[in-house]
């Protein structure tokens, strides 16, 4: 899943629970963790990389268990940075979007995590986590009695399939397309196979099946064993269909989870109230301590660190949702026992963040290797929260993706982390580069402005000339993801959305994926990783199709070099001292919202 800001592959993910992995603060700003500590670290990473439980009807069956210590009442402010880029579930595919999602929507199945950050799949609307027959082709799903949205509206078996359909429709572009092509054809061809609901007709009951009101059966023409894991995924959480208002449905959902949209001014603020009719019976992964949310926009990371830090007033009650501590805060952070102790959490999220080339642009693969040897990525990093903000990147795999190889370096990132200048001035001369006019776009944020500079000086030092082009974050991934964008470099972060490569290189790196909304964002099209993708899909050995995927990591990397790797991130957040029910959630790799109280 791909993140805004250390974008956040939303995401079925892979990471370390509070208080279980500790990071070295860089002091001031120069020194760095130790090998050792990274070594530790990796070793961390590597272990969250196990597959998830499933969970039977009665870990399916709510209420959630108590929050040690909860209570009910008062209204959490959070700060965010941006506004939401989607609103409708289908048009979700980020980090922000999915903590939002796990409050106000709700889907077929979704994660429990345990206080160690285990996950189990478990039925959210459903009963269970799914029944499968057929070899894993196919699978059935039964819905909960009495379930309705926030107008009161019985959720039936049809709802679901108008989530399903609609996901066709030519209005959807940015969400995840796993189950589309699933159900209905590799790469884009899904959209052939079906022009969505607006057409007048439904899929076929051999890929789509709603036999009754409260059953929908996944027909598959190959083995999908995955099928809970994905349908976890904000962008398949249900859209009712009496209320479904096409592509105004991104403005204004309806929602099923505990909370509802109640105020919405976009850029600025959204209220969340409670939804009176979300029954907590039905529902074993969440709560409604709350009484709403207040989320409060364009605070970026200092603003929100300042103020948390300070814990005055208002911010007793507030908390982050995908921001971070700031680099500049770092220390101030750290050094503050109390917060460090009882106001904050760290972990090991999954992302990788890379420079894209757009290879319909820069189609020279010397030009993409000299970049890729420059970048400064331990300058890069720490711009984005030092060491507790991330680490060098020496692939295009996160340490918590499954056939991780911390060995392999394709632009010596262990023994030159700030760049190697000579050799990428080398393959300047060789390319016959010098002065060759570049565009690099990146986000208005503090932190993407000052890696902006830092990428930029750095290029410029191996004889390119760098044009910086400065975009609205709240809109990056959809400037960026698409196909004529008009940049030619360009930073994003992607994580697995489920413990496997496979939710990995097929969306980034599969050139039969390439339109509008896609995330492929280098639109490498090159047709050994192709074949490839496609051949390793249909693994069914896990450990096998594991070997295949590392194999293929290396080959994109060597032979081809659509993106370059610079860092993999850590989630360091701070809240107010009256926020209770903090902890680091594996699923979101930031803040767990579904436990939230406030202490008095």
């Amino acid at each position: 899943m791909s993140i805004l800001r250390n974008r956040t592959a939303t995401a079925a993910i892979v990471a370390v629970a509070a208080g279980a992995l500790t990071l070295t603060a860089c002091g001031g700003g120069d020194s760095d963790s130790s090998s050792e500590d990274n070594s530790k670290q990796k070793e961390d990473a590597k272990s969250q990389s196990k597959p998830v439980q499933i969970g039977d009807a009665q870990a399916s069956t709510g209420p959630a268990p108590d929050v040690e210590g909860a209570k009910s009442g008062g209204v959490a402010t959070v700060y965010q940075a941006t506004d939401f880029s989607h609103l409708d579930p289908g048009q979700i595919y980020v980090s922000d979007g999915k903590l939002l999602s796990r409050l106000i929507f709700r889907g077929l199945t979704q994660y429990d995590e345990d206080e160690n950050g285990n996950l189990t799949v478990v039925g959210d609307l459903a009963t269970d986590a799914g029944k499968e027959s057929d070899g894993g082709k196919t699978w059935t799903y039964t819905l909960k009695d009495n379930l309705k949205d926030e107008n009161g509206n019985p959720i039936n078996s049809a709802d679901f399939r108008n989530t399903v359909e609609r996901l066709y429709s030519n209005y959807i572009t940015d969400g995840p397309t796993f189950l589309q092509q699933w159900l209905s054809g590799d790469g884009t061809t899904y959209r052939d196979a079906y022009q969505g609901p607006d057409k007048g007709k439904h899929l076929p009951d051999d890929v789509l099946e709603t036999p009754d009101d409260k059953t929908i059966v996944f027909h598959f023409d190959t083995p999908r064993p995955d099928l809970p894991q994905m349908l976890t995924m904000p962008g398949y959480q249900l859209v009712p269909e009496e209320t479904d208002t096409k592509e105004k449905y991104d403005s204004a959902p309806v929602s099923v989870g505990p909370y509802k949209i109640s105020d919405f001014k976009p850029g600025k603020s959204m209220t969340l109230v409670k939804n009176t009719q979300w029954d907590p019976k039905s529902d074993s992964v969440r709560h409604q301590y709350l009484d709403g949310f207040n989320i409060s926009m364009n605070h970026d990371d200092e603003d929100q660190t300042k103020t948390l830090l300070a814990d005055q007033g208002e911010a007793k009650n507030a908390m982050m949702f995908t921001g971070q501590v700031a680099t500049t805060q770092l220390q101030k952070v750290v050094g503050d026992k109390q917060a460090m102790e009882n106001r904050t959490i760290q972990g090991y999220a999954p992302y990788v963040w890379q420079l894209n080339f757009n290879m319909d642009r820069i189609k020279d693969k010397k030009l993409r290797d000299a970049i890729s040897l420059a970048l400064p990525s331990d300058a890069v990093f720490k711009a984005d929260g030092g060491a507790y903000g991330g680490e060098v990147a020496n692939s295009l795999m996160s340490p918590t993706t499954p056939g991780y190889d911390e060995k392999f370096d394709p632009f010596n990132r262990e023994k030159k982390p700030n760049g190697d200048v000579e050799a990428a001035k080398k393959l300047i001369k060789e390319g016959g580069f010098e002065g060759k006019s570049l565009v690099y776009a990146y986000g208005n944020t503090p932190e993407r402005q000052k890696q902006a500079v830092l990428i930029a000086t750095a290029l410029e030092k191996i004889g390119l000339d760098i044009q910086k082009k400065e975009i609205d974050s709240a809109t990056w991934y959809e400037q960026v993801g698409k196909v004529k964008n008009g940049y030619d470099l360009y930073m994003t972060g992607w994580g697995q959305d489920w413990p496997s490569a496979s939710t990995v290189f097929p969306p980034v790196y599969d050139g039969t994926q390439i339109q509008d909304g896609a995330s492929n964002y280098s639109h490498i099209n090159d047709d050994h990783v192709n074949s490839e993708i496609k051949r390793i899909q249909k693994i069914t050995d896990t450990d096998e199709a594991t070997k295949a995927w590392a194999e293929l990591n290396e080959y994109i990397s060597k032979e081809v070099n659509p993106a370059a790797p610079i860092y993999y991130t850590k989630v360091f957040q701070i809240f107010g001292s009256n926020i209770g029910g903090i902890r680091y959630s594996s699923d979101s790799s930031y803040v767990d919202v579904t436990r939230v109280f406030l202490k008095k």
